[in-house]
Formats: structure tokens, C-alpha cells, sequence
């Protein structure tokens, strides 16, 4: 079985819980996915089965949209809701154009320092399993693209936002600088990917689906249609909402 599956990730399991129970499912053992979910995120995951396994660069290549929401009254360790949650006293409370503006000034290549509770290698470890050991590790900022980010709407202390992005991007850690920068707290309470590049969200499929009596084979995307998709140049960014 050559080709990928558009996967709808459930919350609650890691990418990589994800890819096994598909691999059982299918029983195709040469299979990868092509960027990583964090347990709490749901959406758009990848699964790249067979000779499509040699697509995993060219998906992680794609543009990402993802719809967020985040608190900026609150931080945790991770920036994100899965660890306890820690009180940001806020002296002035930002205004809706000041939250526009400070988005507006993300949009673009910016430099982005990936959280310490990541899947980012040191020494050839993930970052979390050094957090987890309890060593401190050091991270380098590096230079990600932004396309736009788009509010949908703000009403202190909850932001809920949609944003298209590019490869290595923690929305996490966006979360984290855009309170930094309105002198707030940033932590992120719900992700959900809608799109890497051609693939929606909306043309996702769940475990059920898999597991069906039909077969998995009849939500595969066939290794040629996957390639045509993916050679379409110059690659498409997806377009910014209306206002």
C-alpha cells in the first residue's frame, strides 16, 4: 500500500500513538508522518505509507493553517494548558488594536526561540526528555515564517486567532512572544491544524473511518496523486481570511 492518508487527529494521543494504531490498522510497517501534533492538538495529520514515506520532506516543506485559541492572562512551563497553569499579574490590560498591531508585527520572517518542552534535539535528545531529567537546555532562536495571522476574535483574557505558517513553527511559542510583547501572559488552550498545504482538514479522515469494513485503502491518496499535488509550483499559500 503506497501513498498518504489525511488523518484527523484526535486530542489525547501523541503523532506518534497516532502513526501505530494506523500502522495496525493498514498493517503497512514503512510508514511516517509528516509533522509532529502535540497530544492536545487535533487536526491534520499526514500519514505517509510505503515509497510515499520519500514525500515526508517535500509535506513538511507545505505551508500550515491552524486555528488557536490562548490566554494572556496565564503561562505554564510548556506555554501550553497541559501543564498547571501559572497567574500573569497584568498592569494594563491591551486594548483590541493593540493586540492587531502587536500580530501585525509577527507576520513575516521572524526569528522564533522553540519552547524547552519540545521535541527539538540536544545532544541528540528531545528537549523535553532534558526538561523531564530536570537539566536546563538552551534552544537557538531561528527564522520562521509567519504568512498571516488573522484574529477572529478578543475579549480579554481569551484570543482565538487563525494563522498560516511555515515549516518549524511552534504556535506555542508564538503564543508566548505576542504576550511578551503586549507585557501579558501567553499560554495556548486549544489547537486545531487545518491545512498542510493541499490537504484540509475538511477531507480528513477519522480512526473510524479506517477502521471500517470498506478498508483503509479506500481513503488512501495513491503515491502519483499525492506527488501531483505536492509538485504544483510555485507552492500555493493559503489565502488570509476576510475581515
Amino acid at each position: 500500500m503506497d501513498g498518504i492518508i489525511n488523518l484527523n487527529k484526535p486530542t489525547g494521543i501523541t503523532s506518534a500513538k497516532a502513526l501505530y494504531r494506523a500502522r495496525k490498522i493498514t498493517r503497512v510497517r514503512k510508514s511516517g508522518h509528516a509533522g509532529t501534533l502535540d497530544p492536545g492538538a487535533d487536526g491534520v495529520l499526514i500519514l505517509c505509507l510505503g515509497k510515499a514515506t520519500k514525500l515526508v520532506e517535500m509535506l513538511m516543506d507545505q505551508p500550515k493553517v491552524y486555528r488557536a485559541t490562548a490566554r494572556l492572562d496565564v503561562t505554564s512551563e510548556s506555554y501550553d494548558s497541559d501543564r498547571p497553569l501559572i497567574d500573569v499579574p497584568v498592569e494594563a490590560v491591551p486594548d483590541a488594536e493593540a493586540v492587531r498591531d502587536a500580530c501585525r508585527r509577527f507576520e513575516g520572517a521572524i526569528e522564533q526561540v522553540p519552547p524547552a518542552i519540545s521535541a527539538i534535539k540536544v545532544g541528540g535528545r528531545p528537549a523535553y526528555k532534558h526538561n523531564r531529567a530536570g537539566r536546563t537546555v538552551e534552544l537557538k532562536a531561528r527564522t520562521v515564517q509567519i504568512y498571516w495571522l488573522h484574529i477572529r476574535r478578543y475579549e480579554w483574557p481569551t484570543i482565538d486567532f487563525e494563522m498560516a505558517c511555515g515549516r518549524g513553527t511552534y504556535v506555542r511559542a508564538l503564543i508566548r512572544d505576542l504576550g511578551a510583547a503586549l507585557n501579558t501572559g501567553g499560554c495556548l488552550t486549544s489547537l486545531t491544524r487545518n491545512a498542510i498545504g493541499p490537504f484540509r482538514l475538511e477531507d480528513a479522515h477519522s480512526f473510524a473511518d479506517l477502521e471500517n469494513a470498506d478498508g483503509p485503502e479506500n481513503y488512501l491518496i495513491p503515491l502519483q496523486r499525492a506527488r501531483d499535488l505536492l509538485n504544483i509550483r510555485p507552492v500555493a499559500i493559503p489565502p488570509r481570511p476576510a475581515p
